[in-house]
């Protein structure tokens, strides 16, 4: 059976019900500080979900590389063994500040690619810029001023500046990036962790983002760039180096050209699907919940395909005495 056709018959559900476990292992410890073990509990039980599902499975953005990472490496054959040859990027705990203490917009994601249509990133730093869908190619660029993106997307929309929110981690290196985005009269959205989900509020009228700038990990650069396939919007990536030793693991991973600016589709290309379930509530998805009777979950989880342009939304009802998979 060809890849496509199997991507489409089988694994946007089989992708959801792996979403959905991890983020229902991870809630169990939302808001009791322990980053780590909430962390490990999303890794643990992603895998088991990824190991039944038909496909001869390899992690190209995963937990790390595998010194660091004993489950879900970068690396790491997932799957049967048997069906077609998939790449595979994750993040079982995107946000896992954020879970520890309860706050908005945690995340387990995941996203599926036909074999080498995901970009192996090292775990280093990437300049990032990303836009909905509907605006012209190339609208915005990396080596443009921030003026000159603002003012271009501003101009594609038939709005004011002053109308532009520009998304950006609350982080002390983006501190002049903001005074820039601001001195425009555009509005900043600063956001503490979870720029995967950043990106994605790009694509949703609801958030009232405009645009998403600034650095961020370049695998959920990665991740960002899938769920933009799926949608139609658009990011650029160039990943930055703070010393040597970076320099040498992005080459360990066959990135010759440091300096280059990556596409959406450099990033993600080919048949694509992603799935993101909520941890905890956030503006692109509810989080994972119990009933009132204390007998199940709930959790909310968008599920995309970028070969038919499909955005599901589905809610679930896990009944707590069943394996959560059947």
């Amino acid at each position: 059976m060809a890849v496509k056709s199997t991507l489409d018959r089988i694994f946007v559900l089989e992708l959801v019900r792996v979403t959905e476990a991890a983020a229902i292992a991870a809630a169990k410890l939302v808001g009791m500080g322990d980053e780590k073990a909430a962390d490990a509990a999303a890794v643990d039980s992603m895998r088991n979900e990824l190991n039944e599902l038909p496909i001869k499975g390899r992690i190209v953005i995963g937990e790390g590389e595998r010194d660091e990472a004993p489950m879900l490496y970068i690396g790491e054959e997932v799957g049967t063994g048997e069906g077609p040859e998939i790449d595979i990027a994750l993040d079982p705990l995107e946000g896992t500040t954020i879970a520890a203490k309860a706050m908005q917009n945690s995340l387990a994601v995941v996203a599926l690619a036909e074999k080498g249509n995901l970009l192996n990133a090292p775990d280093v730093y990437m300049d990032k810029i990303a836009v909905g869908p509907g605006l012209p190619e190339g609208i915005v660029d990396l080596d443009n001023s921030v003026e000159e993106n603002i003012k271009a997307v501003a101009g594609a929309k038939g709005r004011l500046v002053s109308d532009m929110l520009v998304c950006v981690l609350d982080r002390p290196r983006h501190a002049e990036l903001i005074d820039k985005i601001r001195a425009t009269g555009a509005r900043v959205k600063l956001i503490g962790d979870g720029d995967v989900a950043g990106v994605i509020d790009t694509t949703n009228p609801d958030t009232s983002v405009d645009i998403y700038m600034g650095s961020g990990g370049a695998p959920e650069g990665v991740l960002a760039a899938a769920a933009l396939r799926c949608t139609g919007g658009q990011i650029q990536g160039r990943l930055t180096f703070r010393n040597e030793e970076e320099r040498n693991r992005a080459r360990k991973w066959g990135i010759e050209d440091l300096d280059r600016k990556y596409s959406t589709v450099d990033m993600a290309a080919g048949d694509v699907i992603f799935a993101a379930t909520g941890v905890t509530d956030g503006t692109l998805l509810r989080g994972v919940h119990s009933t009132p009777d204390g007998k199940a979950y709930t959790t909310e989880t968008v599920v995309m395909r970028s070969a038919s342009k499909t955005v599901r939304n589905i809610r679930t009802i896990h009944n707590r005495a069943v394996k959560l998979s059947k």
